[in-house]
């Protein structure tokens, strides 16, 4: 068997070659029980390999590994984000704060219009009444087209009225 590293303390080496000489060494039975037994119950067990000790034979603490960090999936992902961020490409669709704003007023003034229009207050009214409603405001603007039409026919004079008209003024006119 081999030796252990010589940075094991003296008091393990001491330890495990009681182990060593126990299986190797051929005494009577009665002796040797009892000097195992005690051996057994005192020493602590055998380091296994791969494990690193310090020069008092203590493990040395390693550091765990987080599964979160070494996903690949992760990896590629904070790879790809660092390199958008550094191109300038705004993966979110984050906006600045003016842009923001300036899309915000652009919706209140949008609304505004919208709320002031006459199509927008007869949209609020529903079914068979919003109906009715827009057929009498249509019967309304036809019959105020008629009626300005009308007016132009009784101002339009025909010429020849007027010429005997005058005529006649002359003719009965004073003199």
């Amino acid at each position: 068997m081999q030796r252990p590293t010589p940075h094991i303390s003296t008091s393990i080496m001491s330890r495990m070659s009681i182990f060593e000489n126990t299986a190797t060494r051929r005494h009577s039975l009665a002796e040797h029980s009892i000097d195992t037994m005690m051996s057994m119950s005192t020493s602590p067990p055998a380091t296994p390999t791969g494990v690193q000790t310090d020069a008092e034979g203590l493990i040395l603490p390693k550091k765990l590994i987080n599964p979160c960090i070494e996903n690949t999936d992760r990896k590629e992902l904070h790879r790809e984000l660092k390199f958008n961020a550094r191109i300038g490409k705004s993966v979110l669709n984050q906006k600045s704060e003016l842009q923001r704003a300036y899309e915000k007023q652009k919706e209140r003034h949008a609304a505004a219009i919208e709320q002031h229009s006459p199509e927008a207050e007869l949209a609020g009214l529903k079914g068979e009444l919003g109906r009715v409603i827009m057929e009498r405001a249509q019967k309304h603007g036809a019959a105020q087209k008629q009626d300005a039409e009308d007016d132009d026919e009784r101002q339009y004079v025909n010429p020849e009225y007027l010429n005997v008209r005058a005529k006649l003024r002359t003719a009965h006119a004073p003199n």
